[in-house]
C-alpha cells in the first residue's frame, strides 16, 4: 500500500479513483466489507482503490478536553488497511482549515480537483464538513453535480448490534474482548515496548514483562488470557501469557501496571525497546484484593491452569 501524507504527494490521476473516505479507528468488519468493495471497483474499472483517513483523529481536534483513546493508533491503522490489499491510503493532516471546511468546498477542493475522485464508497452514517454539516445524501447531491458516484452501505450487524468504533470501544473498555473480537474480525491488540527501569539486558531470564506506559485503549481492569509478541518480523516469538491489566490492590498504593506473565517462557533477547504485540483472547476475571499474597498466588495458579486449558482447547479444534 502506497502512503501519502499531503495532498501535494498525490500522484496525478491516469485511471478510475474508487475512495472511501473515515477515520476507520479499529479498521473493524464494516470499514472491511467498505474497503473489500472499493478494491473490487477499482479492479473491475482498472482504476486505483483508495482510503482517505485523518491525523490526529478529529474528535482530539474538536474536543481537546475529552481525548478519544484510540482502538487502533495511526501505525496499527495503517497497517490494517495495507491488510486489505487497498492501493493507497492519503492521511490527511486535521488542520484548523480542513476543519472548517464546508461540505461543498471539501467535494471540489479535494475529491475532484486533488483526486479526480470517480466513485465514493461509505457507510450511511457518514458526515463530513464544518460541524459535520453533510451526510450521505449531501454527498450524492454533490456527486450528480460534480460526476462522480457515490454508492451507500446499510450497517454491519454482529450478534443484533451494528459494527461501529463507538461500539467496540465500549466492549472493550468494559473488559469484554471476546465480543470485541466478533466485531473487529481478529483479537483485540496493543503495540508497546517493555517497561523501562526493570534490568532488561541482552538475555531476559523472567517470565514476566511489563508494558511501557500505554496512552491508548486499553481493556478494563482484570485478568485476561493473552499472547504476547516479542520482536518483530521473522525473528518475532509468540508466547501464551496471563495478563493483568490495572493496579495490583493486594500490595496497597495504586500501581498501575499492564503486567503479562509467559506460560511458554524461555530465556530471550529483550531491550527496553523491543516492539511488543499483547493481544486479548478472553477475559478470566475482574481485578480484586487479595487478604494474603498466597492467596493471590494461588489465584494466579487457577488463572494459568485455566489459560493453558484454552491455549491446549484452541491447538485441538484448529
Amino acid at each position: 500500500m502506497k502512503i501519502y501524507r499531503q495532498l501535494d504527494e498525490l500522484p496525478a490521476a491516469h485511471a478510475p479513483v474508487i475512495a472511501t473516505i473515515g477515520n476507520f479507528d479499529g479498521v473493524h468488519l464494516g470499514h472491511q466489507g467498505v474497503i473489500a468493495e472499493v478494491i473490487e471497483r477499482a479492479r473491475f474499472l482498472g482504476g486505483t482503490s483508495l482510503a482517505i483517513t485523518f491525523d490526529p483523529h478529529p474528535a482530539r481536534v474538536l474536543h481537546p478536553s475529552e481525548p478519544k483513546q484510540l482502538i487502533t493508533p495511526l501505525p496499527r491503522k495503517l497497517e490494517l488497511l495495507a491488510a486489505t490489499g487497498i492501493d493507497t491510503c492519503l492521511v490527511l493532516p486535521f488542520t484548523d482549515a480542513l476543519r472548517h471546511m464546508h461540505p461543498r468546498d471539501f467535494a471540489t477542493e479535494i475529491l475532484i480537483n486533488r483526486i479526480h475522485v470517480t466513485e465514493v464508497h461509505e457507510g450511511e452514517n457518514f458526515r463530513f464538513g464544518y460541524h459535520a454539516g453533510a451526510g450521505v445524501d449531501g454527498l450524492e447531491a454533490l456527486g450528480r453535480e460534480f460526476g462522480f458516484a457515490v454508492i451507500v452501505y446499510a450497517p454491519r450487524f454482529v450478534h443484533g448490534a451494528a459494527i461501529s468504533s463507538s461500539r467496540i470501544r465500549s466492549l472493550i473498555g468494559a473488559g469484554d474482548v471476546s465480543h470485541a473480537r466478533a466485531l473487529l474480525g481478529r483479537p483485540f491488540s496493543v503495540d508497546s515496548t517493555p517497561a523501562p527501569g526493570r534490568g532488561y539486558g541482552n538475555k531476559y531470564a523472567v517470565p514476566t514483562i511489563n508494558l511501557a506506559p500505554y496512552a491508548e485503549l486499553l481493556p478494563a481492569h482484570g485478568v485476561y488470557i493473552t499472547t504476547l509478541t516479542v520482536g518483530a518480523g521473522p525473528a518475532a516469538e509468540a508466547f501464551e501469557a496471563v495478563t493483568n491489566v490495572g493496579n495490583r490492590p493486594t500490595f496497597g498504593a495504586d500501581s498501575f501496571a499492564v503486567e503479562s506473565h509467559l506460560l511458554n517462557f524461555h530465556e530471550i533477547a529483550l531491550s527496553e525497546v523491543t516492539p511488543l504485540r499483547l493481544t486479548f483472547l478472553r477475559r478470566l476475571r475482574a481485578e480484586q484484593r487479595f487478604p494474603t499474597t498466597g492467596a493471590l498466588r494461588s489465584q494466579i495458579a487457577r488463572d494459568v491452569t485455566q489459560a493453558r486449558r484454552y491455549f491446549t482447547l484452541c491447538k485441538a479444534i484448529a
